[in-house]
């Protein structure tokens, strides 16, 4: 599949004697729509001139300033077939090539398993470069609906980078000092000892319903815990569709079902956070079921920013998602 776009030549002028340079460019994916970093890109002109060039995090490629005439281009990529295209550039033509790689016609499905397990690592390698504001990590979620399972060994490492990232605890030692300041937790007190006990107490809080909810859970349940931008439709259903993935998420057979594993582990999360806390200060079933609908409210808030905002406020967005 090819999209042209060319210079366009106004009536009645000459044009220029001189071809002007146009560029080759892409996107390199797989069979399923997920892109493919650090694919060997060669072009070849017709002037025997040669240039390669590798794609980036996003799957995309770039050759800029590549002589009019005719041209060829060939794909490699570790695990797939290779893939080669054709054309003439036009003068001043962009020429842009999105090329689906296929895997090779004798692959084995243990080198089938191992391919996905790859292509869900260069996904969640993406996913980690994700950062609201270019700050705030925004690690779980995911624009390419066709992305691939995350296995459970993963999913455990997605979660320890996301819980213990330096941002994430900053913001843990931020709220700790303001609950301290407001007294809210009394028998902790006060001073470097009580600080501690505060933060202490919320980074377990925040761990524990993370890892949960993010990793054991969906890896006995075999759930994915990202969220899956919609990103098209009215605004209407794209609301209904965020606040109905607090309920339901896609299983690693891309099959959705319901959320067990965010409610589970969030009704467990909550109840486990009561021992964290000063005796004095826990209200046994009663703070468990409030903490847990904080926790579905603050879900649904959240999945209503990835679904509008966080494309718009995000760094690290792939291209073209």
């Amino acid at each position: 599949m090819l999209v042209v776009t060319g210079m366009p030549t106004c009536h009645g002028q000459t044009p220029a004697t001189t071809p002007s340079a146009g560029s080759v460019r892409g996107t390199i994916t797989d069979a399923f729509g997920a892109v493919i970093p650090n694919a060997t890109v060669t072009l070849l002109q017709a002037d025997l001139h040669r240039s390669s060039t590798t794609t980036d995090n996003a799957g995309t490629f770039n050759f800029p300033n590549v002589a009019a005439g005719q041209f060829s281009i060939k794909v490699t990529a570790a695990g797939f077939a290779p893939s080669s295209e054709s054309g003439t550039l036009q003068p001043g033509e962009i020429r842009q090539f999105p090329i689906a790689l296929a895997l090779p016609a004798s692959t084995t499905n243990v080198i089938v398993h191992e391919t996905e397990h790859e292509l869900a690592e260069q996904q969640m390698q993406i996913d980690e470069h994700q950062r609201v504001l270019g700050v705030v990590p925004n690690f779980y979620v995911e624009y390419n609906p066709s992305a691939v399972a995350l296995d459970a060994k993963q999913k455990f490492k997605l979660a320890s980078r996301y819980n213990f990232d330096p941002v994430n605890v900053a913001f843990t030692a931020g709220l700790a000092g303001v609950e301290q300041a407001s007294n809210s937790y009394s028998g902790f007190g006060q001073g470097t000892l009580g600080y501690a006990k505060y933060f202490g107490a919320d980074l377990a809080s925040f761990t524990t319903a993370s890892i949960l909810s993010n990793a054991i859970l969906p890896a006995v349940l075999h759930q994915d815990p990202r969220y899956y931008v919609k990103g098209s439709g009215t605004v209407k259903a794209r609301f209904l569709y965020a606040i109905a993935n607090v309920f339901i998420c896609k299983g690693d057979n891309r099959g959705w079902q319901p959320n067990y594993s965010g409610m589970i582990g969030g009704l467990a999360a909550s109840g486990i956070s009561n021992y964290y806390y000063p005796a004095a200060n826990r209200n046994g079933a009663g703070l468990m079921f409030e903490n847990f609908g904080i926790g579905i409210l603050g879900g649904a808030g959240g999945n209503l920013f990835q679904e509008f905002f966080s494309r718009r406020f995000s760094t690290g967005v792939p291209k073209g998602s």
